[in-house]
């Protein structure tokens, strides 16, 4: 398999030459960054696909699996862990309830909280597709040694800082 063109490198060159006094360091990072996200994330897609799964559905699932026994969280938990809105919870639960992976539980009378909680069907799932999506994404960061793989996560840590709000 051949290299892939450093198109980073490229863009920064060509921005130098054509305007010296552009601050282009970030583009070195940043322009991989967005590459290796894309690569990953239709990598990831691939993966799922094969395994008859989506990364929706592959989030709802881990978040319950993460939890731990029982498996359950309400909707306002799983919209807080997953970081999307509670109509993108509720089409996920939807989904992933039809398929028989997830159970809606009735509120308790005189609450409006909705739990959801992994049936046994959603856990083998879940299982599955978390050992050949880890295992498969483990094998690509693997190009690094453990202490480069490390200092990466760690890099790239205080650089998410960077991005966080006042």
């Amino acid at each position: 398999m051949s290299k892939p063109a450093d198109r980073a490198a490229e863009i920064t060159a060509a921005w130098a030459r054509e305007r010296p006094n552009l601050p282009v360091a970030s583009i070195g990072i940043l322009t991989r960054i967005w590459q290796v996200a894309k690569l990953a994330s239709d990598d990831r897609r691939r993966t799922l696909a094969a395994l008859g799964m989506d990364a929706a559905t592959l989030d709802l699932l881990s978040t319950l699996r993460r939890a731990g026994p029982p498996y359950r969280l309400s909707t306002r938990e799983l919209t807080t862990r997953s970081l999307v809105t509670a109509g993108a919870i509720t089409q996920r639960v939807d989904r992933a309830q039809r398929a028989g992976l997830v159970l809606r539980l009735a509120p308790e009378r005189g609450s409006r909280l909705v739990l959801v909680e992994l049936t046994a069907a959603g856990h083998t799932a879940v299982e599955a597709a978390v050992l050949t999506v880890l295992s498969h994404e483990q094998r690509v960061v693997d190009v690094l040694d453990p202490v480069q793989q490390e200092q990466l996560a760690s890099m790239l840590a205080v650089l998410l800082g960077g991005f966080e709000p006042a």
